[in-house]
């Protein structure tokens, strides 16, 4: 391993990093909505590095797991995550169906949408029930939303996020929030809110509208809760694809962007954390908005999506903006070649990536089912053993 000696904690680390300066050695970040580990890779990691643990599920949707404090130390992070809940009085249990033959573990969330998991093949959950999917604009205008600034949602949190700037070495992350586009679809149906697009775009906008409400209503909670304790806030919305965006870039810049936009400027007018997007896919030719929006950084940096080659976009962006992830190409790489491989890989985009600060090593999003453990403590070790800077 590396013998070169760390000179910071893992915050002021994660802070140089996205401050564009140049840190001891890059972050490391695990344990996050979109930077985790799936419960099947969880569980033998663990039986690989012989801890005894029970396995905590922190998203039930893509079931992933609460990593361990001995874990998160074995791997180096130097994030951890605080995460609110749900309001108070809603029932967020996973209770058994039948349907089309079929025994589900179904989940309907706050705002009406049942998420399903398949019994005999229980690795995620899916919709299978969009509550508007037959609604008109005023459907939407009188559909009970949930109350976005309950302030049960964020019982304890101060307190977790306290105990972490207070009695850790760790920056503080937020869980994800801010998913102001795709809670539409979720909602209505993706073949159908795609059609709205184009026949109804003021339906979209309608909708687009309280689900902004929803967002603004919750940071001004929240934020009021720990926008002086949380380092980085990560909001997010998928809007490529594999090829590149997923509709029509007009429609984003014309009806999607304002909004976010509106959203990421009410989070910096009330903290001084730094702000941090998730898309998956090609998205290069958003990163310009994005930026214009006022995001600091960009997740999972998709090294395998068109356009989305590491040392271009360092070239092009890095003075500006923070990747966040893009370690290794994670569709094929990480769960199928041998370690060396996967340490050769995480090197190279390291190298590409790390010059003059601007990157947190993570992952292209979570770490999927089936991946060996091996695998994941070389990407890890790597990240480690290479991320130093200078002699």
């Amino acid at each position: 391993m590396d013998a070169h000696a760390e000179t910071m904690t893992g915050r002021q680390r994660l802070l140089a990093a996205m401050n564009h300066q140049t840190p001891d050695r890059i972050p490391i970040d695990l344990g996050g909505n979109q930077t985790g580990i799936h419960k099947c890779a969880y569980e033998m990691l663990i039986k690989h590095l012989e801890l005894d643990e029970e396995i905590a599920i922190i998203d039930a949707v893509q079931q992933l797991a609460k990593p361990s404090e001995a874990v998160l130390q074995r791997l180096r992070v130097d994030t951890r995550y605080i995460h609110a809940g749900a309001a108070a009085g809603f029932d967020g249990r996973i209770v058994a169906a039948e349907r089309d033959g079929q025994r589900w573990h179904d989940l309907v969330d706050e705002f009406g949408i049942r998420w399903s998991m398949p019994d005999e093949s229980p690795l995620y959950m899916d919709i299978t029930h969009h509550p508007l999917a037959d609604a008109s604009t005023a459907d939407v205008k009188a559909y009970p939303f949930p109350k976005g600034d309950d302030p049960t949602r964020f019982a304890g949190l101060r307190e977790q996020a306290l105990q972490i700037r207070n009695e850790t070495p760790y920056a503080v992350v937020s869980g994800i929030s801010g998913v102001v586009y795709e809670i539409c679809w979720y909602m209505r149906g993706l073949e159908r809110w795609f059609m709205d697009m184009i026949e109804q775009p003021e339906f979209c906008e309608t909708l687009l509208d309280r689900t902004l409400r929803f967002w603004l209503d919750w940071f001004g909670l929240f934020l009021d809760e720990v926008g002086d304790v949380v380092d980085v806030i990560m909001i997010g919305d998928d809007i490529a694809g594999q090829r590149g965006p997923l509709f029509q870039p007009e429609f984003y810049r014309r009806v999607v962007k304002p909004r976010q936009k509106q959203l990421v400027q009410f989070i910096k007018s009330k903290t001084p954390a730094k702000v941090w997007y998730h898309t998956c896919g090609g998205c290069r030719a958003y990163i310009p908005d994005l930026l214009d929006n006022g995001i600091d950084a960009i997740n999972p940096v998709q090294i395998s999506a068109d356009s989305m080659d590491p040392q271009v976009l360092k070239a092009e962006f890095g003075d500006r903006l923070t990747f966040w992830g893009g370690a290794i190409d994670s569709q094929h790489v990480l769960p199928h070649a041998d370690v060396q491989t996967v340490r050769r890989h995480v090197r190279r985009n390291i190298e590409l990536l790390k010059p003059g600060g601007g990157y947190v090593f993570n992952n292209v999003h979570n770490i999927q089912a089936g991946v060996p453990p091996e695998n994941v403590l070389a990407m890890y070790d790597a990240a480690y053993e290479y991320g130093f800077y200078g002699d």
